[in-house]
């Protein structure tokens, strides 16, 4: 496919309080034949010659780049002033001289605050309804192609993109859960992005190790994936999970429990609030209760000084025993990052 694709004005989205520690990875990977702008409280483009946006998200995954959390290619840049009308016959426009047929994702939101008369619902709305007119399928995600949208204070961006280069295939990366009635705790919400942004399959009937489990918000998650869980923690643990004959509940240190158990996991995860070289320290130990292959989810609290040099320490640690898959701060981590590793070993 020609056209849009081909195009070197690559859309990075990130939180907007780590968006320069966004822009600051691109520019360190990149090099100095790139150039990075904030166009956005949330948005930045990075251009360099012959960039691609496959070239930017392989890039994101495998160095790895911790901050952005969605891409998209820039199609167009449409004034503060374009009514609703007129920027989905825009959109219409650019998918038609993207060549793209038959169906695509359209995704739609802010970054920063705009006063168009209009929000990401109606736009969205008024871009399916012009598309569809079109004869084109339009769903929000879960097609190869997406056309993205995203009201900034200064314009309204159009991008067009793969959705395999794209990230995540959410609107800018801001996915959105629902709180159920059991929700335990807002932690909850942490896992199951991860679980659900990196397909993650966890082994039913398995056996995992939540450290720090107190209240136990992730302890039930796991348990929604039937997993037997030994939730470690000297705090207490919510009723519902606490009654569960499939939960093992140890008072106990991590520390303490490592010194004495004997059961080999296929999961562990961590989202215990300590200093992010502690908390790998920890998950290098528990390398050795897990099978080859197990998962172990780690949460590293970042702080707010040498966030970017923290961080490469800490994803040294852990590709001793580990092999890094993931390492993303995602929509609901704040002021942290979230880390998918596998155990290796025959």
């Amino acid at each position: 496919m020609c056209g849009v694709f081909d195009e070197q004005r690559v859309v990075v989205s990130a939180a907007e309080e780590s968006l320069p520690l966004a822009i600051r990875e691109l520019e360190l990977d990149f090099g100095p034949e790139a150039k990075v702008e904030q166009i956005a409280p949330e948005t930045a483009v990075i251009t360099a010659p012959g960039l691609t946006a496959q070239e930017v998200a392989d890039r994101c995954i495998a160095a790895p780049l911790v901050f952005p959390r969605h891409i998209t290619v820039q199609a167009a840049m449409l004034g503060a002033g374009t009514g609703i009308d007129q920027v989905a016959e825009a959109a219409l426009a650019e998918v038609r001289e993207a060549g793209i047929e038959g169906g695509l994702a359209v995704q739609v939101w802010a970054s920063g605050r705009s006063d168009y008369g209009f929000g990401p619902a109606a736009l969205f709305g008024a871009i399916a309804g012009e598309l569809e007119e079109a004869g084109f399928s339009v769903a929000k995600s879960g097609r190869d192609h997406v056309l993205s949208c995203c009201l900034t204070p200064n314009g309204i961006l159009l991008g067009l993109n793969e959705t395999r280069d794209s990230l995540s295939d959410w609107p800018g990366g801001g996915v959105r859960l629902s709180k159920s009635r059991d929700q335990i705790s807002r932690a909850e919400f942490k896992l199951e992005e991860a679980l659900r942004e990196f397909g993650l399959d966890l082994p039913a009937g398995g056996k995992a190790v939540d450290f720090g489990a107190a209240p136990g918000g992730w302890t039930r998650i796991l348990r929604q994936r039937r997993m037997h869980v030994w939730a470690v923690d000297p705090g207490d643990l919510d009723e519902r999970v606490a009654r569960d004959p499939q939960v093992k509940h140890l008072k106990l240190t991590a520390g303490r429990f490592l010194r004495s158990n004997r059961t080999v996991f296929d999961v562990a995860v961590n989202d215990m609030r300590m200093d992010p070289k502690l908390s790998c320290d920890l998950m290098v130990r528990a390398a050795e209760h897990l099978a080859p292959g197990a998962l172990a989810i780690v949460t590293l609290k970042t702080g707010s000084r040498d966030v970017l040099t923290t961080i490469q320490a800490c994803l040294a640690s852990l590709a001793g025993p580990y092999e890094v898959l993931h390492a993303r701060q995602l929509r609901h981590n704040r002021h942290e990052i979230t880390v998918i590793a596998r155990r290796t070993g025959a």
